[in-house]
């Protein structure tokens, strides 16, 4: 799957929106963004058996979205991580309820 995102909206304590160039919309909570991050420290936090992010989901926040080239979205949260790059073909597996999406 090749997905194109054609919008993005970042509600910086609420969730992420991308819309794909097909017409669908999906929404990622924060909360589920941060635990699925995946960069090398979070997923190895998880293969532990600890969260990636252990806060409470009232204090995520992001401070900063980029786009990563054409194939991703970076965030930078509150707590100062900001190594994850969430690519759109992940993202998309992942609202679509693929166990190989964002994070695992």
């Amino acid at each position: 799957m090749s997905a194109t995102v054609v919008d993005i909206s970042v509600e910086r304590t609420r969730a992420v929106t991308l819309v794909f160039d097909d017409g669908v919309t999906c929404v990622f909570p924060l909360p589920e963004l941060r635990a699925a991050c995946p960069c090398a420290a979070c997923r190895g936090r998880r293969d532990a058996g600890r969260a990636a992010w252990d806060g409470p989901p009232e204090q995520l926040e992001i401070l900063d979205a980029e786009l990563a080239g054409a194939w991703g979205l970076s965030l930078r949260w509150q707590d100062g991580h900001d190594t994850g790059i969430y690519p759109w073909d992940s993202l998309r597996r992942w609202y679509d309820g693929d166990s190989e999406g964002v994070g695992e």
